[in-house]
Protein backbone atom coordinates (compact mmCIF):
# COMPACT_ATOMS: atom_id res chain seq x y z
CA UNK A 1 0.00 0.00 0.00
CA UNK A 2 1.00 3.53 -0.98
CA UNK A 3 2.12 5.87 1.86
CA UNK A 4 -0.29 8.64 1.32
CA UNK A 5 1.81 11.07 2.82
CA UNK A 6 4.49 10.86 0.47
CA UNK A 7 6.05 13.32 -1.58
CA UNK A 8 7.08 13.19 -4.79
CA UNK A 9 11.09 14.43 -5.79
CA UNK A 10 12.94 14.47 -8.85
CA UNK A 11 16.29 13.03 -8.48
CA UNK A 12 19.50 13.74 -10.98
CA UNK A 13 23.17 13.81 -10.64
CA UNK A 14 25.99 15.92 -10.07
CA UNK A 15 29.09 13.93 -10.37
CA UNK A 16 28.87 10.85 -8.41
CA UNK A 17 26.07 11.78 -5.99
CA UNK A 18 22.35 11.38 -6.53
CA UNK A 19 20.70 14.75 -5.28
CA UNK A 20 16.60 15.67 -5.42
CA UNK A 21 14.29 18.38 -5.50
CA UNK A 22 10.66 18.25 -4.49
CA UNK A 23 8.43 17.85 -7.97
CA UNK A 24 6.35 20.76 -7.34
CA UNK A 25 9.17 23.24 -7.96
CA UNK A 26 10.07 21.45 -11.09
CA UNK A 27 8.41 23.57 -14.13
CA UNK A 28 10.66 21.24 -16.77
CA UNK A 29 13.32 19.34 -17.92
CA UNK A 30 15.51 20.54 -21.34
CA UNK A 31 18.36 19.12 -23.32
CA UNK A 32 20.47 20.54 -25.72
CA UNK A 33 19.37 24.74 -24.80
CA UNK A 34 21.74 27.00 -25.83
CA UNK A 35 22.93 28.89 -22.99
CA UNK A 36 24.26 32.70 -23.98
CA UNK A 37 26.74 33.97 -21.41
CA UNK A 38 26.30 37.46 -19.14
CA UNK A 39 29.14 39.36 -18.04
CA UNK A 40 30.03 39.86 -14.60
CA UNK A 41 27.50 37.14 -12.86
CA UNK A 42 28.65 35.05 -10.19
CA UNK A 43 30.76 32.10 -10.89
CA UNK A 44 27.87 29.35 -10.73
CA UNK A 45 25.54 31.56 -13.31
CA UNK A 46 25.89 29.94 -16.71
CA UNK A 47 24.28 32.32 -18.10
CA UNK A 48 20.92 32.40 -19.91
CA UNK A 49 18.84 30.99 -22.32
CA UNK A 50 15.36 31.73 -23.84
CA UNK A 51 12.71 29.47 -22.69
CA UNK A 52 9.82 29.88 -25.32
CA UNK A 53 10.43 33.95 -24.85
CA UNK A 54 10.97 34.45 -21.64
CA UNK A 55 14.95 35.07 -20.82
CA UNK A 56 15.79 32.11 -17.85
CA UNK A 57 19.18 32.37 -15.97
CA UNK A 58 21.10 28.98 -15.75
CA UNK A 59 22.97 28.11 -12.58
CA UNK A 60 25.57 25.58 -12.68
CA UNK A 61 24.93 23.27 -9.73
CA UNK A 62 28.42 21.78 -9.69
CA UNK A 63 30.28 25.17 -8.84
CA UNK A 64 26.77 26.36 -7.00
CA UNK A 65 27.50 23.53 -4.82
CA UNK A 66 31.69 23.25 -4.54
CA UNK A 67 31.27 19.59 -6.43
CA UNK A 68 34.53 18.17 -7.99
CA UNK A 69 35.35 15.18 -9.02
CA UNK A 70 34.12 13.42 -12.01
CA UNK A 71 34.51 15.71 -15.45
CA UNK A 72 31.11 17.25 -15.71
CA UNK A 73 28.64 16.33 -18.34
CA UNK A 74 29.47 17.11 -22.24
CA UNK A 75 25.93 18.64 -22.27
CA UNK A 76 24.29 19.02 -19.09
CA UNK A 77 20.50 19.05 -18.76
CA UNK A 78 18.72 21.60 -17.25
CA UNK A 79 15.87 21.38 -14.89
CA UNK A 80 13.52 24.51 -14.64
CA UNK A 81 12.40 25.23 -11.45
CA UNK A 82 10.43 27.91 -10.47
CA UNK A 83 11.08 30.00 -7.36
CA UNK A 84 9.23 33.52 -6.89
CA UNK A 85 7.33 33.10 -9.86
CA UNK A 86 10.15 33.74 -11.80
CA UNK A 87 11.50 30.43 -13.72
CA UNK A 88 15.46 29.49 -13.17
CA UNK A 89 17.08 26.60 -14.79
CA UNK A 90 19.25 24.21 -12.96
CA UNK A 91 21.62 22.89 -14.97
CA UNK A 92 22.87 18.80 -14.01
CA UNK A 93 24.37 15.68 -15.01
CA UNK A 94 22.12 13.83 -15.54
CA UNK A 95 18.49 13.01 -14.50
CA UNK A 96 16.98 9.99 -12.77
CA UNK A 97 13.46 10.24 -11.97
CA UNK A 98 10.79 10.30 -9.88
CA UNK A 99 10.87 8.73 -6.18
CA UNK A 100 7.99 9.17 -3.38
CA UNK A 101 9.70 9.09 -0.05
CA UNK A 102 7.45 8.91 3.16
CA UNK A 103 8.38 11.28 5.50
CA UNK A 104 9.95 8.71 8.05
CA UNK A 105 12.31 7.99 4.82
CA UNK A 106 14.16 11.31 5.06
CA UNK A 107 16.51 12.54 8.09
CA UNK A 108 17.91 15.92 8.97
CA UNK A 109 21.33 17.21 7.81
CA UNK A 110 23.90 16.48 10.24
CA UNK A 111 25.88 19.63 11.10
CA UNK A 112 29.26 18.22 9.31
CA UNK A 113 28.73 16.92 5.53
CA UNK A 114 31.82 17.61 3.99
CA UNK A 115 31.20 19.85 1.22
CA UNK A 116 28.02 20.47 0.66
CA UNK A 117 26.48 24.05 2.32
CA UNK A 118 24.06 22.55 4.99
CA UNK A 119 21.78 25.75 4.51
CA UNK A 120 20.86 24.27 1.38
CA UNK A 121 19.86 21.04 2.20
CA UNK A 122 16.39 20.35 3.54
CA UNK A 123 17.34 16.35 4.50
CA UNK A 124 19.13 13.01 3.65
CA UNK A 125 16.89 10.19 2.35
CA UNK A 126 17.32 6.50 1.56
CA UNK A 127 15.48 4.71 -1.17
CA UNK A 128 16.62 1.19 -0.66
CA UNK A 129 20.56 1.23 -1.29
CA UNK A 130 20.38 4.77 -2.49
CA UNK A 131 21.00 7.86 -0.27
CA UNK A 132 19.52 10.73 -2.05
CA UNK A 133 20.61 14.49 -0.62
CA UNK A 134 17.80 16.57 -0.97
CA UNK A 135 18.04 20.05 -1.85
CA UNK A 136 16.31 22.97 -1.13
CA UNK A 137 15.09 25.14 -4.12
CA UNK A 138 14.07 28.26 -2.61
CA UNK A 139 17.24 28.37 -0.78
CA UNK A 140 19.15 26.64 -3.57
CA UNK A 141 18.32 29.23 -5.84
CA UNK A 142 17.92 32.36 -3.39
CA UNK A 143 18.73 35.63 -4.98
CA UNK A 144 19.45 34.15 -8.46
CA UNK A 145 15.87 34.06 -9.30
CA UNK A 146 16.19 37.50 -9.54
CA UNK A 147 18.98 37.72 -11.77
CA UNK A 148 18.54 40.49 -13.96
CA UNK A 149 17.11 39.87 -17.67
CA UNK A 150 19.21 40.79 -20.70
CA UNK A 151 16.90 42.23 -23.61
Amino acid sequence: MADLDARQYLTFTLGSEEYALDILAVQEIKGGAAITPVPGTAPWVLGVMNLRGVIVPVLDLRTKLAIGGDAPAAEPVIVVVTVKRRPVGLAVDSVCDVVGLAPAAVQSTPELIGHVDTRLVSGLAVDGERMIVLLDVERLVGDDATVPAVS
